[in-house]
């Protein structure tokens, strides 16, 4: 099972850093998975040995994306972040933002999406003080829930 608590995953990643695994960790609420977070979550575990996910709780996602959001629950939305085999593990957080979260597991990389400054990424002070990496990856430009969202709604106003 790849979805975790927080006292599991604080344990896995202390096991981990043992062997001298290279942890990288990422966040979002990936309401409806599409293309542009596939490619991504895939670069992100080509940078390392082992990709953690904090997936933002039905909670955390209803104050970032407003009380339409999410589609999917947290559950769901887990379930099908699991179904990835290049997702390793996730965690889901309760806060607006995983810096708890990423306080808690200290990863070695720290990944966002290429739309976020690296002075913007929450966390990254965390990661940099333990002498880890901030990478940006690259964005895929018109590829975003929300404008799948508004192309549904729009072809269901045709109807």
């Amino acid at each position: 099972m790849k979805l975790k608590n927080w006292n599991e995953i604080s344990q896995i990643t202390e096991e981990l850093r043992k062997p001298d695994k290279k942890i990288v960790f990422t966040n979002g609420c990936f309401d409806i998975l599409h293309a542009g977070h596939i490619q991504y979550l895939r670069e992100a575990k080509n940078l390392g040995d082992i990709l953690i996910i904090g997936l933002n709780s039905d909670k955390s996602t209803k104050l970032i994306k407003g009380k339409n959001r999410p589609i999917n629950t947290e559950l769901n939305r887990a379930t099908v972040l699991a179904a990835l085999e290049f997702v390793d593990y996730i965690v889901i957080f309760e806060e607006d933002t995983p810096f708890n979260l990423i306080n808690l597991i200290k990863p070695d990389i720290l990944v966002k999406g290429g739309d976020w400054k690296e002075n913007e990424i929450i966390g990254s002070d965390i990661v940099k003080e333990n002498h880890g990496k901030i990478i940006s990856l690259s964005y895929k430009p018109g590829i975003s829930t929300t404008g799948i969202i508004d192309k549904i709604l729009t072809l269901k106003e045709g109807i």
